[in-house]
């Protein structure tokens, strides 16, 4: 073998070590959906009625409304229960509110649910926020 050969031989042999480690390293890192871009839409749902400012429904029947309106439209969705209030005037006003999460959709969907929610629960309107967001679906370390 020439000096030429034995040397073309050692730098093809190191790069072949270089990359399996390379594979190796990367084979061995978790497997994760990488973080994306998404809207998060978020919907404040007042449950007393715009006129009388009495609850429409008990807590837990107007939860299971909301869902039901939910499941209607979308595929999933997260609710908390919070409690919201205002002043108007010299009168203070309290009602039990649903905060509902929704990912994975579009504005016109989450109007068109918004638009359920206000007739069923006798709403002026339902705040939406729209949250620009990273999201992850994360297996865990394998």
């Amino acid at each position: 073998m020439s000096k030429k050969s034995g040397i073309a031989v050692i730098v093809l042999c190191a790069a072949a070590v270089v990359l399996a480690a390379a594979a190796l390293i990367v084979a061995c890192l978790p497997c994760t959906k990488a973080a994306q871009g998404d809207t998060q839409y978020v919907l404040y749902l007042g449950t007393n009625d715009k006129d009388s400012n009495e609850p429409v429904f008990m807590p837990d029947e107007a939860k299971e409304k909301a869902q039901e309106i939910l499941l209607a439209h979308f595929g999933g969705y997260t609710i908390q229960e919070a409690n919201g209030g205002w002043i108007d005037g010299e009168k203070v006003y309290r009602e039990y509110t649903l905060v509902i999460y929704l990912s994975d959709t579009d504005l016109k969907s989450v109007h068109a649910a918004a638009d359920d929610l206000i007739r069923v629960f006798n709403q002026s309107s339902v705040l939406i926020q729209a949250n620009q967001i990273a999201t992850e679906f994360y297996s865990g370390n394998k």
